[in-house]
C-alpha cells in the first residue's frame, strides 16, 4: 500500500465487509486484503469521508452502499490490453479450434466489454466468429450496459488503433495468409464526438449475464471451449482463487483452455488440473 495512504484498522476493515454484506448481496470477505485497502482507501479520498462514516452510511443509504459496490468492483480494461497475449490467442491458441463445429467462449469479469471485442475480432480475422458462441459475465450491471453499447472515448482510448495493428496486421504468420484489415471494419471512430463505436455485427453477437464468482455458479448452463479471465482472481485470497478455478475447471470441455492476467497463474490443487502451454491452462482429463 502507498506509504501516503492511511493505515485502516483490521476491525474497521470487518465492520465494512459486514455492512456491505448486510446490506447488498455482495460478500467481499475473502478478497485480498491488500487490494481493499486500496479500494476503500480511494473509496474514503473520493467522498471525504472516514470509514466509520462510510460504514455508517452504508447501513443508511442503499444508493450509496450501490455506489461503494462498483468502487470494488471496477477492473482496468482495454481492447488488446497486453497484446502480447492476445497474439498468443490469435496465433497459438484459436488455431487449435479452426476444425470444430463450434466454438463457446466465456469472459469472465468482462468489465466494460473491450476483451470481449478484443476476442471477436480475432475470431473474425480466422473465419470463425460465425460459428462461435460469445458468452460474458461482471458483477456489475453497469459496466456490462457499457459492454452491450461498445461505445467507448476515443481521447481516453487513443491506443486502441495502436493495441489493434499490433496483434491483427503484424506477428506471425497463420498457415494460411490473412490479409491486413482496417480497424473500420470492427470499429469506427469519431474525434469530434469524442467516440469509438463497435460495429453492430459484434456488439449484437455476445450473451451477457450478472454472475458472481464468488457465489454463483455457470449461470449459462453450458460448457465452454475457452475462458477468460484475466485481471480478476489476482484480486480474491487463496481460498476464493481455488473456488473459482474449481468452477471454471467443471465448465471447460475437454481439451478446454482457460486464459488468465500476465501476473496470475495456478496453484496449489488446481496446478496439477491444467497443463500449462505458454500463457494458456489446458483441462488436463482426470
Amino acid at each position: 500500500m502507498n506509504s501516503s495512504e492511511p493505515e485502516i484498522p483490521d476491525e474497521d476493515i470487518k465492520l465494512f465487509l459486514q455492512a456491505i454484506k448486510l446490506q447488498s448481496v455482495y460478500d467481499f470477505s475473502n478478497y485480498s486484503l491488500k487490494s481493499l485497502k486500496r479500494r476503500i482507501n480511494k473509496i474514503m479520498s473520493d467522498t471525504k469521508l472516514s470509514i466509520p462514516e462510510i460504514i455508517r452510511k452504508i447501513h443508511e443509504d442503499r444508493e450509496f452502499t450501490g455506489k461503494v459496490v462498483k468502487n470494488l468492483t471496477i477492473n482496468t480494461t482495454e481492447l488488446f490490453r497486453d497484446p502480447k497475449v492476445w497474439r498468443s490467442i490469435f496465433y497459438d491458441i484459436l488455431p487449435l479450434y479452426l476444425k470444430m463445429e463450434s466454438i463457446k467462449v466465456w469472459h469472465a469479469g468482462c468489465s466494460t466489454g473491450e476483451e470481449v471485442y478484443s476476442m471477436m475480432i480475432i475470431l473474425s480475422k480466422l473465419g470463425i466468429l460465425e460459428k462461435s458462441e460469445i458468452y460474458a459475465s461482471d458483477i456489475n450491471n453497469d459496466v456490462l450496459d457499457v459492454a452491450r453499447e461498445g461505445k467507448y472515448k476515443y481521447r481516453f482510448n487513443q491506443h486502441f488503433i495502436d493495441n489493434y495493428n499490433s496483434v491483427i496486421n503484424t506477428g506471425k504468420d497463420l498457415k494460411e495468409a490473412i490479409p491486413l484489415t482496417s480497424y473500420e471494419y470492427y470499429f469506427n471512430v469519431n474525434k469530434v464526438y469524442d467516440v469509438i463505436k463497435m460495429n453492430p455485427f459484434l456488439t449484437n453477437k455476445p450473451v451477457y449475464k450478472i454472475i458472481d464468482l464468488v457465489k454463483d455458479e455457470n449461470l449459462f448452463n453450458i460448457r465452454f471451449d475457452l475462458i477468460i479471465c484475466r485481471n480478476v482472481i489476482i484480486y480474491f485470497n487463496y481460498e476464493l482463487q481455488n473456488k473459482v478455478l474449481d468452477l471454471f475447471y467443471k465448465n471447460l470441455n475437454k481439451n478446454g483452455c482457460l486464459v488468465l492476467g500476465l501476473h496470475e497463474s495456478i496453484m496449489g490443487p488446481y496446478e496439477s488440473r491444467f497443463n500449462k502451454n505458454n500463457l494458456a491452462y489446458f483441462r488436463r482429463d482426470e
